[in-house]
């Protein structure tokens, strides 16, 4: 059994750019129902609403930023157990630490390609 391909992903980056490219990235792994949001409380609400497979999340945006969010995503009881990969430029150890903390399921540091994101993809959700 692998992957739904169809399944819903939310990206959530406070930069087009980069919500274009991650875009690019997912469609070059043949996932097609991607959906995005600029900013942490943008992304609850949208999570809250729809339901979706996977959260892709920028650390570092305002006013809500990628912890914030996952944090409270970990404390929805509906939301909880939704895989979620954080992203940031950062590739501090004590942040690694914290986003494990508060629950993240995988992490990528920028810059990153296609197989990077399919790598840490399979290790949240499975091979595909």
């Amino acid at each position: 059994m692998g992957i739904d391909k169809n399944m819903r992903i939310l990206v959530v980056d406070d930069y087009k750019t980069m919500l274009r490219i991650i875009r690019n990235l997912l469609k070059q792994l043949s996932f097609n129902n991607i959906d995005d949001a600029m900013d942490g409380s943008s992304a609850l609400q949208k999570l809250r609403e729809k339901e979706f497979g996977l959260v892709i999340s920028d650390w570092n945006m305002e006013p809500m930023t990628g912890l914030e969010l996952l944090k409270e995503v970990r404390a929805d009881e509906k939301l909880k157990d939704l895989p979620f990969i954080m992203i940031t430029a950062e590739s501090k150890a004590e942040n690694v630490i914290v986003a494990k903390k508060a629950g993240v399921s995988n992490y990528i540091v920028k810059p990153f390609n296609a197989e990077t994101l399919k790598a840490k993809i399979a290790s949240v959700l499975g091979d595909f």
